[in-house]
C-alpha cells in the first residue's frame, strides 16, 4: 500500500487564485489519470480500455479559471479506481471475499450497474477483475482516498461559503459523444444537472444555461444525468450552498480513440472561463440563505 501511497501522493489537488473573485468552486473528481500500478496488475483490462471511464482532461479545460479568480478542486486517482461521486461505501458484495460490513449499500441502482466507489465494470460493462478483491484493500482505499478529497472539498466549498456568505460548486465532468446504439440521437453538448431544481436556485442552473447557449452550444437540463453523489449532497440551496454538474461531450475538444486534445480545446477552455465569470456576476442575494428560505 505505502508504494500507492507514493504514486499518488498527492492524491488530489486544490488549486487556489492569487485573488479570489466571487463564490465559484470548480471541481474535476473523474479525471485523475495515475494508475497504480498494483491496480493494473490486478486488473484484466489494457490501461486504455480502463481510460475509456476517464473524464480525460476535463481538470486540464478547467484550469484556465484559477487565473480568473476561482478554486479548481481535481483528483489524480482514476475513477475506475475508487469514484468519489458515489456514497462512501457502495460495494458490491460480488466483488469482494468474505462479508462486507453491514454498514456497506450493496443494493443501489450504481452498484447494481457495476458502477459502485469500487467499479466492477468500465465502458461498456467490461469486467476490471478476474479474482475478487479483499475487503480490507476496497476499505483502505476509501479511508485513503475517498475520504480525504471529500474533507478537502467540504473543507474549500465552506470557506468559500464563509467568506461570500454563499456559494457555487460546479461539478464538471465529460460524457462520451455516443452510446454506440444506432438509432440515437446525437447527444447534446452539455447536460446540467440540478437534481430537478432541488440542488441550486433557478438562477444558477439558468445562467448557466442561458450563458452556453449564447456561446453556441447545444444544451439538455437533467437527461440523461442530473447530477451525481456530490451535486446532491454538496448542493443545500436553502442555506446558500449550490450545486450543479456539468457534462461535457468529449467531441466538442478531444479524439476519443487516442485520447488527445482536439484543435477546439482552447477555445472551450476560454469558454468556460467566460461562464465562470458569469456565474460570479450572480448577485449574492440571489444566493443567500434567506433568498432561498424565502422562495
Amino acid at each position: 500500500m505505502s508504494q500507492q501511497q507514493d504514486e499518488l501522493d498527492p492524491p488530489f489537488e486544490i488549486l487556489e487564485p492569487a485573488e479570489w473573485r466571487g463564490p465559484v468552486v470548480f471541481n474535476s473528481p473523474h479525471s485523475g489519470r495515475i494508475y497504480p500500478r498494483a491496480f493494473l496488475l490486478s486488473s484484466r483490462l489494457d490501461l486504455i480500455t480502463l481510460r475509456r471511464s476517464e473524464d480525460s482532461f476535463v481538470d486540464d479545460l478547467a484550469m484556465g479559471v484559477v487565473a480568473r479568480g476561482y478554486p479548481l478542486m481535481r483528483a489524480h486517482f482514476p475513477r475506475c479506481y475508487v469514484d468519489v461521486n458515489r456514497e462512501p461505501y457502495e460495494l458490491d458484495p460480488r466483488m469482494f471475499e468474505g462479508r462486507l460490513p453491514s454498514f456497506a449499500n450493496t443494493r443501489s441502482m450504481r452498484v447494481a450497474g457495476g458502477l459502485g466507489t469500487v467499479a466492477r465494470v468500465v465502458g461498456d460493462a467490461q469486467e476490471i477483475y478476474d479474482q475478487r478483491l479483499s475487503i480490507d484493500d476496497a476499505l483502505r482505499r476509501i479511508e485513503n482516498l475517498y475520504k480525504p478529497y471529500h474533507r478537502g472539498l467540504r473543507r474549500l466549498f465552506s470557506r468559500v461559503h464563509r467568506d461570500f456568505g454563499a456559494a457555487m460548486l460546479i461539478d464538471c465532468h465529460s460524457m462520451p459523444s455516443s452510446t454506440g446504439s444506432r438509432d440515437e440521437r446525437p447527444r447534446a453538448d452539455f447536460v446540467l444537472g440540478d437534481r430537478y431544481g432541488t440542488s441550486c436556485v433557478p438562477v444558477v442552473s439558468e445562467t448557466v444555461e442561458t450563458t452556453l447557449r449564447g456561446l453556441g452550444y447545444a444544451i439538455s437540463r437533467n437527461k440523461p444525468y442530473a447530477g451525481g453523489f456530490i451535486t446532491e449532497h454538496y448542493g443545500n440551496p436553502a442555506a446558500g450552498l449550490h450545486s450543479i454538474q456539468l457534462e461535457i461531450n468529449r467531441a466538442l475538444y478531444m479524439d476519443e480513440r487516442r485520447f488527445e486534445r482536439s484543435p477546439n480545446f482552447n477555445r472551450l477552455a476560454a469558454d468556460l472561463e467566460a461562464l465562470a465569470d458569469r456565474m460570479a456576476a450572480i448577485p449574492l442575494e440571489e444566493l443567500r440563505p434567506y433568498r432561498a428560505a424565502a422562495e
